[in-house]
């Protein structure tokens, strides 16, 4: 009978153990994914509110909508925005807007996450007297 509770307590160790490592794996693994997405994401964010910015000083500036294109162009290395993003810059009733699509991919081992970014930004209406 000493022998079953003997080995009963290393068959219990074990599974603990074996929980305790796929616990950790999966604790690593989310941090990792985190590590590699917050960043794009959060540029993409940011790119997002220096859009708002650009139509909406175009359209209290009386810029042309050009203008915004070649604003985000000189921005797109400071927001991880890649060099073959399509930026469409026009304007329509007396409002400035611009879209801008992209991919970004996201390489995690054996898996690469593409982050598709498609967003339209349009001067506020109060902006063009309007």
């Amino acid at each position: 009978m000493n022998n079953k509770r003997s080995s009963h307590r290393f068959s219990e160790l074990g599974s603990a153990r074996l929980n305790f490592i796929i616990a950790l794996i999966i604790v690593v693994g989310t941090f990792y994914i985190g590590y590699k997405y917050v960043p794009v994401a959060y540029q993409a964010y940011q790119f997002k509110d220096a859009m708002q910015i650009k139509v909406d000083t175009a359209a209290t500036q009386g810029f042309d909508p050009n203008w915004v294109r070649d604003q985000l162009v000189k921005s797109e290395a400071e927001f991880g925005v890649p060099a073959n993003a399509v930026i469409s810059p026009s304007a329509s009733e007396g409002r400035i807007e611009v879209r801008v699509q992209y991919t970004n991919p996201i390489e995690f081992p054996g898996y690469t996450y593409n982050y598709e970014f498609d967003y339209t930004a349009k001067s506020n209406i109060f902006l063009t007297g309007k």
